[in-house]
């Protein structure tokens, strides 16, 4: 079963995706939005060619633990997702997931206009990666 993770956000989508056994997630590409039904069909695409059967949203939450207007807006996202693709979809906490998304690369010495190109998709394969370790557990 292949699980698609997202990273949402106003500018860009990072996409991620699972391996066929549900073990490890590999990021794949990064979505520049447009407008939404493009958006929308973009994901689809995806979601047809790895025969996708559950998505995994990043969902944002103030440190606190209460939802903000980020995380309002991925809902809202995701729910015309799930309508137009009929895929289930879970939210996993994305908290201090892009910090840990830029740490990892500022590690592997990348210069700044690299990690500004992939930062989404690596925050989106850490959502997927967090999901599927719980999974396993």
């Amino acid at each position: 079963m292949r699980i698609l993770g997202l990273d949402i956000g106003d500018r860009t989508i990072g996409v991620a995706i699972s391996d066929p056994l549900g073990y490890t997630a590999q990021g794949i590409t990064t979505i520049r939005r447009k407008i939404e039904p493009l958006d929308i069909e973009e994901v689809r695409k995806i979601c047809e060619s790895y025969n996708v059967e559950k998505i995994v949203s990043g969902l944002p939450k103030n440190m606190n633990g209460t939802l903000g207007p980020q995380g309002e807006k991925v809902m809202e996202f995701c729910d015309k997702l799930k309508d137009s693709l009929n895929i289930n979809i879970e939210y996993w906490d994305e908290r201090l997931t892009t910090v840990a998304a830029h740490r990892a690369m500022l590690e592997a010495d990348m210069s700044r206009a690299k990690r500004k190109k992939i930062v989404d998709k690596i925050a989106a394969t850490y959502i997927l990666q967090g999901y599927l370790d719980r999974l396993s557990k």
